[in-house]
């Protein structure tokens, strides 16, 4: 695969599934986000296991994910330079960026798990991953403004609607909801403000920035998760010796007394997520798409992680009418929302 050389000015790197095409980008996030929606069932194979525990093989399992996708698929293409090479001409500045973007996208991470914990799922979701989504596409596309902007940012407000609906759902299933929080909602408003600003800094290594060469996407997503894996070390510790739900300190001699199973999940939940991500700096790199786009629909996760409680794990079995109207509204929202920032690179 060849590709056209408007988007050889916007990548570096092997391109072996490098999308020639809109449609194949497209695929490509819908990838990520069938990815990131769906890696947090390998947790639910460990009943009982504390998230912190779970999250040193999650880490690795990210880390080692990189390592595969970029000697296998950034390693073999027809043009490009070869992922190691690339990972070793790579700019110090490219390389900050990418790290600094996966330590602010962990820590992050660990603060939703945490607000979840604290404020239920009906309170994090819509002020995090809402909150993500809007400073997530605005500050993409104010860096690369990519895209028909009444179709994208009309897209994240319907999508935004969709979280908001499906958080209600939630709550309208539980009997008793948990008490708002005071420390849950500014957790959640932390962690969706970090989670929104990592990718512009991805965005930054992938098509340079202010005379700095542009890293190929497997390249940062090497650096991204190492980034995760460094950062890893100190947060995931002091959650553990003080974890901000109010449970209490998570003992290590855990992690070595769980099963090979748990582990082996944890790995694999890390390797899904990676997956999603290699899929979407690809697509970002596409001359189309753009990061706001990609980033976007990628953040479509949190509907794809609802269609898993729903269908699979039957999580509103038993719930009443209204929570299942408030479903079917946010999968109409959600469909909407996707469409019109799908169609935004086209007009």
């Amino acid at each position: 695969m060849v590709p056209s050389s408007a988007n050889k000015q916007h990548i570096r790197g092997p391109v072996l599934f490098f999308p020639e095409t809109y449609t194949v980008a497209l695929l490509l996030m819908i990838l990520t986000m069938l990815c990131w929606g769906s890696w947090a069932n390998t947790l639910k194979l460990c009943p009982g296991y504390r998230f912190q525990l779970f999250y040193w093989d999650y880490a690795i399992g990210l880390f080692c994910g990189a390592i595969f996708w970029g000697l296998t698929a950034g390693s073999h293409g027809s043009a490009g330079t070869p992922f190691l090479t690339d990972v070793i001409q790579a700019s110090g500045t490219a390389i900050l960026f990418a790290m600094l973007g996966g330590v602010i996208f962990n820590i992050a991470n660990l603060l939703l798990v945490a607000a979840i914990d604290v404020a239920g799922l009906a309170v994090a979701f819509p002020v995090g991953i809402g909150l993500a989504l809007i400073v997530g596409a605005v500050s993409s596309y104010l860096v690369h403004p990519e895209g028909n902007p009444l179709l994208l940012f009309g897209g994240v407000a319907l999508v935004t609607v969709a979280i908001i609906l499906d958080a209600a759902a939630y709550r309208r299933r539980e009997a008793k909801a948990k008490a708002t929080t005071t420390r849950g909602i500014v957790l959640s408003l932390v962690a969706g403000v970090l989670m929104g600003t990592f990718y512009p800094l991805v965005a930054a290594a992938l098509r340079g920035s202010h005379g700095v060469p542009a890293l190929g996407p497997y390249a940062v997503s090497l650096y991204f998760a190492f980034g995760v894996l460094l950062s890893t070390i100190p947060a995931n510790l002091l959650l553990m010796a003080k974890p901000l739900d109010g449970k209490p300190p998570v003992i290590m001699s855990g992690y070595w007394d769980a099963p090979f199973s748990w582990h082996f999940a944890g790995l694999l939940g890390g390797g899904i997520w990676c997956t999603g991500a290699a899929a979407n700096f690809v697509a970002s790199g596409a001359h189309l798409v753009g990061p706001a786009v990609s980033y976007s629909i990628g953040q479509g996760a949190t509907m794809v992680s609802a269609c898993w409680g729903v269908f699979v794990w039957h999580e509103f079995a038993g719930a009443p009418s209204s929570a299942k109207r408030l479903l079917l509204f946010m999968f109409i929202f959600f469909a909407l929302g996707l469409v019109a920032v799908a169609l935004a690179p086209l007009y």
